[in-house]
């Protein structure tokens, strides 16, 4: 098959999806699909150079909707190029145009929503979601019910994206996600890490890798760091990722408040050989999410054999808990603190087993391979007219 991926933006900046739509396609190739990706980035885009697929950039776009008015004609022009198009988030305009450009089934196109009808984001923006539901009927609610499927990634987002709009139908899919495997020289990348950043050594390292967003919990982590720091001396945070909405100092100044600011390192954004080493590094990986669709941080913390520190608003956790991959409990003060208290009270053969169990847990849910298998699986169900009746309508209207 040949695919066409849609996606707003690539850059590495934004978040997982980006990265998820490259470990897909990378894996979709190795089972012998062609794939090519539509960005609304500008051309020139420096993040462009060296991405390992072939890009069509139509930006700069209009705003954080992203119009972009070339890209109805482009799609029009070039869409029946491909089996199947891909079409990558909500809320900005590529699914819109996705809808106006194709004609019914030609060729079929799919939607990874990427959690973005969590109800989560219902309760707290009220105004924004009042904005969307103006938008809804004619847009969105369109663009997924007209899809030959709407692709979730786990059990918990298909079953709480049910709740965010009563008018809903779409035909459901969970295909799953993931990325690639971890290099495997592990003990290297954790000495580049460590070198980058010598105060670490010898220390018993907690790893945060993500946004620095109010969404990810990063000042429940901080806070709970401090309740635990004590008991410890030889445990350190580490907070990966990048400030994007200016919320590092804050947090830095709230650290020093409660006495533990030389026992947090910001490292800012890490990508390639220092991000694999500083998992390597870390004994454990922990995310306090208010709300996370899938996690791709969290499926790398398992690829490296790392347990995993998840709240249980992160759309995955059923999966970890089920596979005694980590700690799962509520993405609260208490519950952040309780998790890291399970893990500093747990055994050293406790804790050997369930390194164990993240690496099996990756391997058997998460690794990209399984991922583009069952992607293609339910691309080849809708290429023919008989996909009309396959997946599962959920029909809400009534």
């Amino acid at each position: 098959m040949k695919l066409l991926h849609i996606i707003s933006s690539v850059d590495p900046r934004g978040g997982g999806i980006a990265e998820g739509v490259l470990r897909l396609q990378e894996a979709l190739t190795g089972l012998g699909h062609e794939g090519e990706v539509l960005t609304l980035d500008a051309p020139d885009a420096p993040f462009l150079k060296g991405f390992p697929a072939k890009v069509h950039a139509l930006g700069p776009s209009r705003g954080t909707y992203a119009y972009n008015a070339a890209l109805v004609p482009w799609l029009k022009q070039h869409a029946r190029q491909f089996d199947a198009v891909i079409v990558n988030g909500l809320w900005q305009y590529p699914g819109l145009a996705t809808l106006r450009a194709l004609d019914p089934g030609q060729p079929p196109y799919f939607v990874f929503p990427h959690g973005m009808l969590d109800p989560w984001f219902k309760r707290h923006y009220p105004r924004k979601h009042l904005k969307k539901w103006l938008y809804w009927p004619w847009a969105e609610y369109r663009v997924l019910r007209n899809a030959a499927a709407v692709l979730f990634t786990c059990e918990e987002e298909r079953l709480v994206a049910r709740e965010s709009f009563w008018l809903y139908r779409c035909r459901e899919e969970v295909v799953s996600y993931g990325t690639t495997d971890a290099p495997r020289d592990g003990e290297r990348l954790s000495q580049s890490f460590l070198e980058a950043h010598p105060h670490l050594r010898g220390k018993r390292l907690v790893l945060f890798l993500g946004r620095i967003h109010e969404k990810k919990g990063c000042d429940l982590l901080v806070d709970a760091f401090a309740t635990i720091a004590a008991q410890a001396p030889d445990v350190h945070l580490v907070m990966a990722g990048p400030d994007q909405e200016g919320w590092v100092a804050s947090l830095q100044g709230r650290a020093a408040q409660l006495g533990i600011a030389d026992r947090i390192t910001w490292t800012g954004m890490l990508s390639g050989d220092l991000k694999w080493g500083a998992f390597y590094a870390s004994e454990v990986f922990c995310l306090p999410s208010h709300q996370e669709n899938f996690g791709i941080a969290v499926a790398e913390a398992l690829a490296c054999g790392r347990p995993v520190l998840i709240s249980d608003k992160v759309n995955i956790w059923r999966e970890i808990a089920e596979d005694a991959a980590g700690f799962v409990e509520t993405d609260t003060p208490e519950g952040t603190r309780l998790m890291l208290q399970r893990w500093l009270d747990a055994t050293p053969e406790a804790m050997h087993a369930m390194r164990a169990a993240a690496t099996d847990c990756f391997q058997r849910r998460f690794r990209i391979e399984r991922v583009a298998q069952n992607l293609t699986r339910v691309i080849h169900q809708h290429l023919t007219p008989a996909s009309k009746l396959q997946g599962t309508v959920q029909d809400a209207e009534a």
